[in-house]
């Protein structure tokens, strides 16, 4: 029986693990971790290169639609066994940056966040110039469509303080006396507005005030009244505003022509009158006075007495040879403006007066021969 031989198997198998050290390693191969591990919803930065010796490091970028999850790695590294390091999903889907709103701000802690994946919630406070509505919630959550819930109104705003009154004027209040809210002024007819004609509710170091003090309504005043030439202004006073008159006079001897009265009235928030002064035109320029009334004036005939009315003069018929002839009657016209009367004088004149003319009408009696003759 021959002697037993030892087995090679164990010998060959050391020799081929040894075999690796002793041939020599083609240059680019030594090292070399080959391309970097597929990262999900994530892509390499390689920047051109194709070797990555060991220590070398890539870091990945999500796609888009995806967002970094705050505190996991974002890159991997080439380890000594030519093998890359180990990862967790570091990309997600992720809301975008919670809602800004008018009425309130982020709490600080979400100031910095930029990751908020399904289901994550912020909250909210109120703004200055607002105040919390209890019975509504501050919180917004990212849906599963990534938007943010619909914000109630869970801050509302705070009032301003009255703004009193204005006197001789009006506040036109249109939307409130909230935080932002106009107010606008106005002034009654006959007043000015000094100062700012609208006002706004905002935030002084953290108080709601008026940006604008209360105006002023100043009273418009016409122009001193012009002074007429052989005139005067009755009652005259040193100032004169809206709806106040002032009535004109003339001096002796001259007569007003125009209106006499003239009031103050406002345009544009300037006094001004409604009309020209008038003027003083003397009676002798273009303008007849009447004449002074004069008394009747009569004529004394001797011996004879005139009869209460006048009477036509009777005639008979007589030879034309010795037919005398008849003196007529002669009529003196005064005019001057007095009543309706009938006079008669004592000498037997008859007058008539009516309407503005006073006729005195005097009648030469004939002697008493003629008289006689002619009856």
């Amino acid at each position: 029986m021959s002697p037993t031989r030892p087995s090679v198997l164990p010998a060959v198998l050391r020799l081929l693990s040894l075999l690796p050290l002793l041939l020599p390693t083609p240059p680019g191969v030594r090292g070399d971790c080959g391309p970097p591990p597929e990262v999900p919803n994530a892509q390499p930065i390689l920047g051109g290169s194709t070797s990555f010796p060991e220590k070398t490091a890539i870091t990945y970028k999500c796609n888009e639609g995806f967002v970094k999850i705050p505190g996991n790695p974002d890159s991997v590294v080439c380890l000594s066994n030519n093998q890359w390091s180990e990862f967790i999903e570091f990309c997600n889907r992720s809301c975008d940056v919670p809602t800004r709103l008018l009425f309130a701000s982020l709490k600080k802690d979400y100031n910095m966040q930029n990751y908020f994946p399904v289901g994550s919630t912020v909250e909210y406070e109120c703004r200055p110039g607002y105040i919390r509505n209890p019975f509504q919630s501050v919180k917004l959550t990212c849906l599963q469509n990534l938007t943010w819930s619909k914000a109630a109104e869970f801050c509302k705003k705070k009032s301003c303080p009255n703004p009193g009154e204005l006197r001789n004027g009006d506040i036109n209040i249109t939307t409130g006396l909230f935080y932002g809210s106009p107010i606008f002024f106005s002034c009654h007819t006959g007043y000015r507005l000094v100062g700012e004609s609208s006002s706004y509710c905002t935030l002084f170091d953290r108080t709601l005030k008026w940006s604008e003090p209360l105006p002023e309504c100043v009273e418009i005043y016409c122009p001193e009244p012009i002074q007429i030439d052989n005139g005067y202004i009755q009652e005259e006073q040193e100032v004169y505003v809206y709806r106040q008159s002032i009535t004109y006079g003339c001096n002796k001897g001259f007569n007003l022509v125009g209106k006499s009265s003239i009031y103050c009235t406002v345009t544009e928030d300037e006094g001004e009158w409604s009309d020209p002064p008038p003027q003083c035109i003397g009676k002798s320029s273009g303008y007849k006075p009447s004449p002074t009334a004069q008394k009747p004036t009569t004529v004394s005939v001797p011996g004879t007495r005139a009869p209460s009315t006048p009477q036509k003069p009777t005639t008979t018929s007589v030879p034309a040879t010795q037919r005398p002839s008849v003196p007529k009657a002669t009529t003196s016209f005064h005019t001057t403006r007095v009543t309706e009367r009938k006079e008669t004088s004592p000498s037997g004149a008859v007058s008539l007066i009516y309407g503005h003319t006073c006729i005195t009408l005097t009648v030469l009696l004939v002697t008493l021969g003629t008289i006689g003759y002619l009856t």
